[in-house]
C-alpha cells in the first residue's frame, strides 16, 4: 500500500511539470484529491482493513495528503507567477532611462495667442471672434478695397462655389462667400453690432492662395486691433504698440512707424523693432507688424460719422511672434505635429 501512495505523489508530479494552465491544475487536482482521486479511493478502503491496520494506513494517507497539496500550492505559484509575467510583457531593463512623460500641452501657437491677449485685457481690451467662414463684402468692401485691388483676385483668396449656403453668416447683399484673408472682418461686424467706444482684439485663423514654404503658409493666425472713440490720434497707436512690444518682448526693444499703405487705414504704416534678445535677429530693424488710423471712408461704411469718431487699427501675425520669440525659422513646424518639436514648448511634457 505504501508504495502505491508513493507511486499517486510521483506520478501527481511528473504531470504537474507539464500543466502549464490554471484549468489544467484544477483537472489534474481533481484526479488526485478530489471526491473520485486516485488518493480519495485508497482512503475508501481503509474500512476493508483490519482494525489494527486502519491506524497505520490513516497515518500514511494524511502523510501523502500533505504532500500532495504542498507539491500542488507550490506548482499552482508557478503558474501564477507564469501568467503575471506574461501578462506584463518583456522584462524590463532597469539600466535604460525612463521613458517620457507623454502629459499633453498647449500648441506654441496657442501660447502665444494667450500671451497676446492677456498683455492687450491689462490695457481695457476685450476679445471679439466671427466665423472663419466671410463674405466678400465684409472681407473687403467694408474695409475700402477697391475692386481690382490684388488680394481679391481668385489667385489670392480662396473663394467658395456660387452655391455654397452658410446660414450662420450674413451677408450685406449677394455678394460671394470666402474663407477670410484677415481678421479684419471681426472688427467690421463689431462696429455693426456694438456701439463705440470700442476696444478690440480678434485673434483667430485665416486663410490665403500663398504657395506654402518657411515663411508662408496658405492657413495661418491673426491678431488684429481696433480702438474707435473721439478725438483718437497717432500718438495714441503708438503708445499701445510700445507697451505691447515691450511686454512681449522686454523693455530694452526700441520701435519706429515707417509710412506705408493699407486700403482700410489713413495714414498707415509698418511696425518696426529692434530688440537684444531675439536670437539671429538681435540688434536689427525688423518689420514685425501693420498698422494706421482707421480711414473715414470705412467708418462712413460702418454707419459712424468720422466727423464724430476716429480710432485706430493694427494687425500682427501669431506665427510671425512666435518664430521671433522663439528662434523658429521654418513656419511649416507649426503644423506637422512633430512631437520632439512641440514638446520643447510645454514644461513637463
Amino acid at each position: 500500500m505504501e508504495k502505491d501512495l508513493q507511486a499517486i505523489v510521483e506520478g501527481a508530479a511528473s504531470r504537474l511539470k507539464t500543466v502549464s494552465s490554471r484549468p489544467d491544475w484544477e483537472s489534474l487536482k481533481a484526479t488526485v484529491l478530489g471526491p473520485k482521486g486516485s488518493l480519495t479511493q485508497i482512503a475508501k478502503g481503509i474500512g476493508q482493513l483490519p482494525q489494527e491496520d486502519r491506524p497505520v494506513l490513516g497515518q500514511l494517507i494524511n502523510k501523502t495528503k500533505g504532500e500532495l497539496e504542498g507539491i500542488f500550492k507550490s506548482s499552482l505559484i508557478q503558474i501564477e507567477e507564469k501568467q503575471n509575467l506574461e501578462a506584463l510583457g518583456e522584462k524590463i531593463d532597469p539600466t535604460l532611462p525612463p521613458p517620457s512623460n507623454f502629459t499633453g500641452g498647449t500648441h506654441p501657437l496657442t501660447n502665444s495667442r494667450r500671451k497676446i491677449v492677456s498683455i492687450f485685457r491689462k490695457i481695457g481690451f476685450t476679445v471679439a471672434e466671427a466665423t472663419e467662414g466671410e463674405t466678400e463684402w465684409f472681407c473687403f468692401d467694408a474695409l475700402n478695397t477697391p475692386d481690382d485691388h490684388p488680394a481679391r483676385d481668385a489667385q489670392d483668396t480662396l473663394f467658395l462655389n456660387e452655391e455654397a449656403s452658410w446660414n450662420n453668416i450674413t451677408r450685406k447683399n449677394e455678394e460671394a462667400y470666402l474663407l477670410r484673408t484677415h481678421t479684419s472682418s471681426v472688427q467690421i461686424r463689431t462696429l455693426f453690432r456694438e456701439k463705440p467706444p470700442i476696444r478690440i482684439i480678434a485673434p483667430g485663423r485665416c486663410f490665403r492662395r500663398d504657395t506654402v514654404d518657411a515663411t508662408h503658409s496658405a492657413n495661418f493666425h491673426q491678431t488684429e486691433g481696433l480702438f474707435i472713440d473721439k478725438q483718437v490720434t497717432i500718438k495714441d497707436l503708438k503708445g499701445v504698440l510700445d507697451f505691447f512690444l515691450k511686454e512681449l518682448f522686454g523693455n530694452k526693444v526700441e520701435t519706429r512707424l515707417r509710412p506705408s499703405f493699407f486700403p482700410f487705414t489713413e495714414p498707415s504704416f509698418e511696425v518696426d523693432l529692434r530688440a537684444p534678445n531675439i536670437g539671429k535677429l538681435s540688434d536689427r530693424w525688423i518689420e514685425i507688424m501693420g498698422c494706421g488710423m482707421v480711414d473715414p471712408k470705412v467708418l462712413e461704411l460702418v454707419e459712424l460719422d468720422p466727423l464724430e469718431w476716429s480710432g485706430y487699427a493694427f494687425g500682427i501675425g501669431i506665427e510671425r511672434i512666435t518664430m521671433l520669440l522663439h528662434g523658429i525659422d521654418d513656419i511649416r513646424h507649426f503644423y506637422n505635429n512633430d512631437l520632439r518639436f512641440l514638446n520643447q514648448f510645454n514644461h513637463g511634457s
